[in-house]
């Protein structure tokens, strides 16, 4: 029986875990044994003893690598960390496999497989195990949460037998996955809510949810081109400026703004600039959800919160980590998806063709090399 397994996440602050009892309990009727290291949930509120009742092992972190057939991970493990495991291991989940080429090199060494669901392409086959999307959501909806607990005034409009109090306004950018349940949470607060990205064709999207799309007009001779997956492409210098202008005479007179814009392998592109914070009442808030990938914002400090021209920058990086318990479940959900789509029911095994568009998409290391192609020449270089 093939055994699959999850440890204790080691980065700071992230209390999600890969594995969570209610995926034991799905991954048994497949015909996995599930082995977990003591305490690896106990941050996002699952015990040792609601693993043991759906049936799971807990063991040392040395017994579960070495018992692991497949090993769930939400963040990069170091090399170090995971030495312990099998050649012809699976090592799946969030493997950040842009941030270091080297790390990619030592999961070649331990002979490992290497699979970074991250990667997955933008299909409709795809969605149900696409980590980014369910974390991502989830990370949209707590940066309006916390932007709202760290506003100096209530979201919603208010009628008092002292006067009336007006609604807050709260701007979106970057319409993604988090930034669309940004903007419905906004909503679902009571504020003013406007939102804004660099592809126009978003605008019914933001309209959908009750919000103020905020774009220029797209003129003759302007070129804007869509990037594969679903993420933007490139716009004409003319439109640029344009948009920037607008976004930044709107910025003025929010009370939140929210950031979410990211480019795989890239860093974050800058949206806000030092003078458009400046230009900001005091006591407003922006929340950078690409904090960790350079942010947005100028002057941002991933992790941290700091105050510039009187205006609060959160740095936002756990996000998801925050809702511990829905996240994790979620991830889990997402590995399972992933699993089960290629598993013999009859065999009670694995069947990973290295042909099929997802399985060559995630796949990092196999046979002790990088075979991803992106990465592969990364290394060479």
């Amino acid at each position: 029986m093939l055994v699959i397994a999850a440890v204790a996440e080691r980065a700071d602050n992230e209390h999600r875990v890969a594995l969570t009892p209610s995926a034991v309990a799905r991954f048994a009727k497949l015909g996995l044994r599930s082995v977990i290291e003591g305490g690896a949930g106990a941050r996002g509120g699952f015990a040792d003893v609601d693993y043991a009742q759906q049936g799971a092992e807990i063991s040392s972190r040395e017994e579960v690598l070495a018992k692991a057939d497949i090993l769930l991970a939400i963040r990069p493990p170091q090399i170090e960390s995971v030495a312990g495991l099998r050649p012809g291991t699976k090592l799946i989940g969030g493997l950040a496999p842009y941030t270091d080429p080297g790390r990619l090199k030592g999961y070649a060494g331990l002979g490992i497989e290497a699979m970074a669901l991250e990667l997955l392409p933008r299909t409709t086959r795809a969605q149900a195990m696409d980590i980014l999307s369910s974390q991502a959501n989830l990370a949209g909806y707590h940066a309006v949460a916390r932007a709202a607990t760290a506003l100096n005034r209530c979201l919603p409009m208010m009628t008092t037998a002292a006067g009336s109090i007006p609604a807050a306004r709260a701007f979106i950018m970057g319409v993604g996955v988090a930034g669309l349940q940004a903007i419905a949470t906004a909503r679902r607060l009571g504020a003013v809510v406007s939102a804004t990205d660099v592809r126009p064709e978003v605008r019914e999207q933001i309209q959908s949810l009750g919000a103020k799309p905020v774009f220029e007009e797209v003129r003759e001779g302007d070129e804007i081109t869509k990037a594969a997956g679903g993420y933007a492409g490139e716009m004409s210098e003319s439109y640029r400026q344009r948009q920037a202008a607008l976004v930044s005479g709107h910025i003025a007179n929010q009370d939140i703004v929210v950031t979410t814009a990211l480019i795989p392998g890239r860093p974050a592109p800058r949206l806000i600039s030092d003078a458009q914070i400046a230009s900001m009442k005091p006591g407003s808030v922006i929340v950078d959800l690409a904090a960790e990938n350079g942010g947005n914002v100028e002057g941002v400090v991933a992790g941290d919160m700091v105050e510039r021209h009187g205006v609060l920058l959160i740095g936002l990086t756990d996000g998801a980590s925050r809702l511990a318990v829905d996240a994790s479940n979620l991830f889990a959900r997402n590995c399972y998806n992933f699993i089960e789509a290629y598993w013999d029911k009859k065999e009670k095994v694995l069947s990973m063709p290295a042909d099929d568009q997802l399985v060559e998409a995630v796949t990092l290391t196999r046979g002790g090399v990088v075979v991803h192609p992106r990465f592969a020449q990364m290394q060479a270089a």
